[in-house]
C-alpha cells in the first residue's frame, strides 16, 4: 500500500500550568508537537501507512525523539539529520496556539535551516501516494518556503495527491506577505483545509463581513461555500476544500462543526459541542488527519466530513498535541451527534 508523507517541523511543546505553579512544583510537561507530526500520529493510529519528514540535529534528544516517533508506527527514514537544535514553544495548559501568550523558540532550528537540495525527494517520494504539509513551514523563512515549493514540484511530477492545512501563525510571518508565498504553493495542491479567516489571511480570499455579522451557523456555512468556490476558481488543481468552525461557548466550552466541498457536492457536519474541554491544541491537525483518512479510503463525502469533524472535536478532550483516539470511538461519536 502506498504511503502518506507528512512534511514539517517537529517541535517540543513545554506546557506550564497557569499562575506559575509549574515553578513551585518543579514540573514542566513536554509533548512532541508540530502540525504535520500530529497528523501523521493520528493516521498511524488509524492504521494507515505513514512516513514523516523533518530535520533533526545529531544529538541524544533526537535519538529519544526518533524512538518515540517510531513507537507511534510512523516511518522515520525520511528524516534528515542536520543542524544544531530542535525548535520548541511554550504554551500555558488549556490555552490556544492563536493566543498571544504562546512563546516560540524555534529560531535557527534544524528545520528552519533547510535549503533546496538538502532533501533527496527522488528517494523519499518513491512509495508515496499522498503528500501533506501546512502553511506553518513556508511561514518560517524564505529558504524553507523554497524547500516546500521544491517538494511540491517533485510530488506533482509523480502525480502524488497534495494536501495543505492553511494554519495561520501571524507571529511567524513577521514582515513577509503570506499571499505572495502561498500563491506559489497552492497551484500544486489538490486538497485544502482551513477556515474563512485563514483563507483570507493567507490567500487573500475576501471576507463578506455583512454575511457573517450575525454569527449564525447558516451564514457561516454559506460563507464557507463561497470561500471554497473562490479557492477552486483561483487554483485549478484544487478539487476539495474543507472549512472548520470553532467557537468558545461559556468559560470552558466549545462549539465545533465543518463543511466540505468536493466534485460539485457540498456536505456539512453535525454540530458538536461541550461545556468543558481539556486542551485546544491539535484539534485542527486531528480534523486534517480525519479528512485525509476519509479521502484516502474513498469514503462518501458525508462520511468524510462527519469523521473529520468528530475526530477534531474529540481532540479537545485529550492533553498533548496529538490524538490517541481510535476509529471506533470516532465513528461512535458521529452517531451520537447525528
Amino acid at each position: 500500500m502506498a504511503r502518506i508523507l507528512c512534511f514539517g517541523e517537529l517541535l517540543l511543546r513545554f506546557s506550564p500550568t497557569p499562575g506559575g505553579q509549574w515553578l513551585k512544583e518543579q514540573q514542566l510537561p513536554v509533548y512532541l508537537g508540530g502540525a504535520e507530526l500530529n497528523v501523521a500520529t493520528a493516521l498511524a493510529n488509524w492504521d494507515l501507512p505513514v512516513s514523516y519528514c523533518t530535520a533533526l540535529p545529531d544529538n541524544f534528544l533526537s535519538v529519544d525523539v526518533l524512538k518515540a516517533i517510531e513507537e507511534r508506527k510512523i516511518k522515520t527514514d525520511a528524516i534528515l539529520i542536520s543542524g544544531d537544535r530542535i525548535g520548541n514553544y511554550y504554551l500555558t495548559q488549556g490555552t490556544d496556539l492563536k493566543n498571544s501568550s504562546v512563546v516560540y523558540d524555534r529560531e535557527h532550528s534544524a528545520f528552519a535551516h533547510l535549503k533546496k537540495g538538502a532533501i533527496n525527494w527522488d528517494r523519499i517520494l518513491q512509495d508515496i501516494s499522498w503528500f501533506h504539509f501546512s502553511a506553518i513551514s513556508p511561514a518560517l523563512n524564505e529558504s524553507v518556503a523554497e524547500v516546500c515549493l521544491e517538494a511540491l514540484q517533485a510530488a506533482s511530477k509523480r502525480n502524488i495527491t497534495i494536501s495543505v492545512d492553511l494554519n495561520h501563525r501571524a507571529k511567524l510571518w513577521k514582515d513577509r506577505n503570506p499571499h505572495d508565498v502561498m500563491s506559489k504553493l497552492l497551484p500544486y495542491c489538490d486538497v485544502v483545509m482551513g477556515n474563512l479567516w485563514s483563507a483570507h489571511d493567507l490567500l487573500g480570499i475576501p471576507l463578506d463581513a455583512p454575511l457573517i455579522a450575525g454569527k449564525d451557523k447558516t451564514s457561516y456555512l454559506q460563507h464557507a461555500h463561497l470561500t471554497s468556490a473562490r479557492i477552486l476558481k483561483r487554483f485549478a488543481r484544487v478539487k476539495t476544500v474543507a472549512c472548520t468552525f470553532r467557537f468558545e461557548a461559556g468559560e470552558r466550552g466549545i462549539v465545533y462543526y465543518g463543511s466540505l466541498y468536493t466534485e460539485n457536492h457540498w456536505s456539512d457536519s453535525s454540530q458538536y459541542q461541550s461545556e468543558n474541554i481539556l486542551d485546544k491544541v491539535g484539534s485542527g491537525d486531528c480534523f486534517m488527519a480525519g479528512l485525509i483518512y476519509g479521502l484516502y479510503n474513498h469514503l462518501p463525502e458525508e462520511k468524510v466530513i462527519q469523521f473529520a469533524s468528530a475526530a477534531g472535536f474529540g481532540k479537545f478532550f485529550e492533553k498533548g498535541d496529538a490524538t490517541t483516539q481510535d476509529l471506533a470511538a470516532i465513528w461512535e461519536r458521529t452517531k451520537q451527534y447525528e
